[in-house]
């Protein structure tokens, strides 16, 4: 499978009055033609540095990036702009992604107009095509970005950063800011617009309901490190690191009669100024040992093509996201009668 972008032991410490802060320390992962990589944990574990990163829109401290074959870490500006046309990123709000005093056809047009593509109306043929391609009428190519709802500015910033036909698209938590039936809308266009135009996504995420809905592979970070890296079948099916394990666990259900015993890990989450020794996620786990105190795991393979950076991956027992229950009669009857009060009100 032909590799796009790998990106190889990146690191990234950012220097503040009260020490160095390890956004990123040590990241590796790569991304094949045509496949979307979930990248995924809570927030202030490094996703959007990361992602920045390879995007070269900040610089590493150390590491490297590699894409399309060009190790394109210490390349110049000229060349790097022109590299552009080939990577873009999707923003996580649409509306402060939005310039409020450009229309939508300046929005879309601004970055053909940088990269020379074309005469005025070649411009003006492109932007109509950008719209309809992520379900806009071409007419609302005069409106700003505040006549429009959070769902339409995202498929905005979909066209602007598709206006080049790049081959890579960072989406930076896209839907997280979106009303949840909207979501779903963003979603499905950004699986139709892959299968249609070959794109590989990067896809930065804290929700894994909608990471299990597109993503290809998926890599977990904790803290600055990826902690396990699986395709999403086998990471849903038997995650091998117990910060991934508390993480499916917390998928919310849809029937609100079931109660789950989440596996909730106990304690903060370490500050990255002083990140705990060895294992970062020690300090919260439940199979601890001595080893997870002072030895630093490596990211390695424990099953097929599954790796995972934990001392006990292979002890860990079967995973299970919590074992459902009903809820007490008492919470049942709240539930139902709610559920009357809701229908005579909409009646």
């Amino acid at each position: 499978m032909s590799m796009l972008l790998e990106a190889n032991d990146l690191t990234k410490h950012f220097r503040t009055r009260s020490g160095l802060v390890r956004a990123v320390d040590g990241v590796s992962f790569s991304l094949a033609r045509g496949e979307t990589l979930a990248l995924v944990g809570e927030s202030g574990c490094g996703k959007s540095t990361t992602a920045r990163l390879v995007l070269r829109l900040i610089e590493p401290t150390s590491g490297g990036v590699t894409f399309e074959g060009q190790d394109i870490t210490n390349i110049p500006s000229g060349e790097l702009r022109r590299l552009r046309r080939r990577m873009q990123i999707v923003f996580q709000d649409p509306f402060a992604s939005l310039n409020p005093r450009m229309t939508v056809g300046d929005t879309l047009d601004e970055p053909l107009l940088i990269h020379g593509y074309g005469d005025a109306a070649k411009r003006r043929a492109r932007v109509t095509e950008l719209l309809e391609l992520v379900g806009l009428p071409p007419e609302h190519i005069r409106r700003y970005p505040h006549e429009f709802s959070g769902g339409q500015r995202q498929r905005i910033g979909i066209a602007r950063a598709l206006a080049l036909e790049p081959a890579l698209v960072v989406c930076d938590e896209p839907v997280s800011a979106l009303d949840v039936s909207v979501q779903a809308q963003v979603v499905n266009l950004l699986g139709d617009l892959q299968q249609r135009l070959g794109l590989s996504y990067l896809f930065i995420a804290h929700d894994l309901a909608v990471v299990k809905h597109v993503a290809t592979r998926v890599a977990v970070m904790y803290l600055g490190r990826i902690v396990e890296t699986a395709s999403r079948d086998a990471l849903f099916d038997r995650p091998l690191h117990p910060y991934t394990r508390a993480l499916l666990s917390a998928i919310p259900r849809p029937d609100p009669a079931q109660k789950l015993a989440r596996q909730v890990p106990g304690g903060d989450v370490p500050s990255p100024l002083n990140p705990p020794p060895g294992c970062h996620f020690h300090t919260r786990c439940p199979f601890v040992i001595d080893r997870c105190r002072s030895e630093v795991p490596i990211l390695r393979s424990v099953e097929a093509s599954h790796l995972s950076a934990c001392h006990r991956a292979e002890e860990l027992p079967d995973f299970t996201a919590g074992e459902a229950r009903p809820i007490a009669p008492n919470a049942a009857k709240r539930l139902a009668l709610y559920a009357e009060r809701r229908a005579a009100t909409a009646a």
